[in-house]
């Protein structure tokens, strides 16, 4: 990643492919995580094994529609970046399409030797 400006429209795109491992590469390895469907993770490869079976099942059609952004800088190293999306396309257990929803991302990222990184990323489902 090169900058925290692109951080939410790489994790959509990243979403969009359902590449896991893309997404788990914006995590510090020791990043704390809340997906989409409340898993609750404390590091990278947990958070890549969760968006896996999230895309195997409940978003395997799944895309994200972005909206209103924003960017805090809380420092030279570290931000908050806000993103809301409408997510569509998930699917239920039986198959059928969800209606649409929204959802919001917030990400605490700190500059590190790697690159800027998320040491904690929240995304839930959120009112439109």
């Amino acid at each position: 990643m090169t900058g925290p400006e692109e951080f939410a429209k790489l994790f959509a795109g990243a979403f969009g492919r359902q590449d896991a491992a893309e997404l788990a590469g914006f995590l510090a390895e020791d990043a704390d995580v809340l997906t989409l469907t409340g898993a609750v993770l404390e590091t990278a490869a947990e958070a890549e094994a969760a968006f896996a079976g999230e895309f195997a099942g409940i978003f395997a059609a799944a895309r994200l529609v972005t909206g209103k952004h924003r960017l805090r800088m809380l420092g030279p190293g570290a931000c908050v970046v806000t993103q809301r999306f409408v997510v569509s396309g998930a699917r239920d257990d039986q198959g059928a399409e969800m209606p649409r929803f929204g959802a919001i991302l917030t990400a605490v990222l700190t500059a590190r030797s790697t690159g800027w990184q998320a040491v904690s990323l929240t995304f839930s489902a959120a009112g439109q």
